[in-house]
């Protein structure tokens, strides 16, 4: 029985899990956090990803968590609404077909399945790995050695696996040209299954509520001609930069540069991609954004990670040569993942438009009901998914 190490426990990770224990494959997952993470913003499941949530049998589930957000308001910076649209308007997707669910929910319906099938090293991480050509050995950070014959990198943009294997990030590593902070605070606004967007050039405010008694997610998102290294590990620094570019009384800014400020659950990086030449290297291969991060501005990143990790599984369960399936399966879906990660400028000029012009231009396309959505619609389902066993 071929052994798999899934580096991982996020989507990417237990979503290849599931097919590759389905396949007959023994596999272990190590995750540096104590538990499957839950909670989180909400997250789109559409196009042909949604084809593999229906092969998992997760579909009903996942309907049940469906967040159903009804609508994303436009507000003027003095907060006159511009414009209210169905997100699937925004995102090209596809009403009461695309699912948008909690990460942390499709985390959870990721995990069940295969919790008492497959074994999680939880509170640990890759501290080492050595590729012999015939096993890779692998040392863990709690000191623990094991060999596999496989090991699949599914942690996340800053992967560790990928530093290990392939070299610094840097390497990898596009830049898109913006910063921000995701954070919760009190729905203190009377809001429900919606979101609300303020700009002004280069910079967004956001506020996006599921249910009208949780907490709302607020994101502030701005423009950074260069990534601000020095507050990655500091978080007072990326508290300071973020209040720095948010000093406007208007809208409900100060209430979220307050919120930000005091937030214990402040989430802050750059918006990114990852772009590789090859995904795998000897008997190691990477899976989701630790491959081909699509960033946020996609609405792409769960989709991308759920595909990738049905088609690397189907080509590991039907190529006897582990070399010959990694190279099936980036061939599979390279076309695939650049058209997704191609959406990062529809999703920027949505969003946080860079001047004025823009802002009036993307004012006015919000005010029409002729918004061509067949760009996106033709990325999200790019792929037919195979049939493997």
């Amino acid at each position: 029985m071929t052994t798999v190490l899934i580096s991982g426990a996020s989507i990417a990770g237990p979503a290849l899990a599931y097919w590759l224990d389905r396949y007959g494959f023994q596999v272990t997952v190590v995750e540096k956090s104590g538990a499957i993470r839950g909670g989180g913003y909400p997250i789109d499941i559409r196009g042909t990803a949604r084809d593999v949530v229906d092969r998992m049998d997760l579909t009903a589930r996942l309907q049940k968590a469906h967040v159903g957000t009804r609508r994303i308001g436009f507000v003027e910076p003095d907060g006159t609404p511009i414009a209210a649209l169905k997100p699937e308007t925004l995102a090209g997707g596809v009403e009461g077909l695309d699912l948008e669910v909690r990460r942390g929910d499709l985390a959870d319906a990721l995990y069940e399945p295969i919790k008492d099938r497959v074994r999680f090293r939880f509170d640990d991480s890759i501290a080492t790995l050595d590729d012999h050509g015939d096993r890779v050995d692998v040392v863990f950070e709690s000191g623990d050695k094991q060999s596999f014959d496989l090991v699949i990198g599914a942690d996340g943009l800053h992967s560790n696996t990928r530093g290990l294997v392939f070299g610094p990030e840097e390497q990898y590593h596009r830049y898109i040209g913006y910063a921000f902070a995701g954070f919760t605070l009190p729905n203190d606004f009377g809001l429900s299954h919606e979101g609300v967007v303020w700009n002004v050039p280069g910079r967004a405010a956001v506020l996006y509520a599921s249910e009208p008694n949780d907490a709302v997610h607020g994101f502030l998102t701005f423009r950074q001609e260069e990534p601000p290294y020095q507050a990655f590990r500091n978080p007072e620094a990326q508290r300071e930069l973020v209040a720095s570019r948010f000093p406007e009384d208007a809208w409900y800014v100060p209430r979220l540069v307050q919120a930000m400020s005091e937030a214990d659950d402040l989430f802050f990086d750059v918006v990114s991609q990852i772009h590789m030449p090859t995904w795998s290297r000897g008997r190691v291969a990477l899976v989701g954004d630790a491959a081909y991060a699509t960033s946020f501005l996609s609405g792409q990143g769960s989709s991308v990670a759920l595909v990738g990790a049905y088609v690397l599984a189907g080509e590991l369960a039907t190529h006897a040569d582990h070399a010959e399936a990694f190279t099936a399966y980036e061939q599979r879906i390279r076309g695939f993942v650049e058209q997704n990660q191609a959406l990062v400028d529809i999703g920027r000029s949505s969003l946080a438009p860079d001047t004025q012009e823009l802002i009036d231009a993307r004012n006015s396309a919000l005010r029409s009901t002729t918004a061509d959505r067949t760009d996106r619609q033709e990325a999200h389902s790019a792929l037919t998914l195979p049939d493997y066993r």
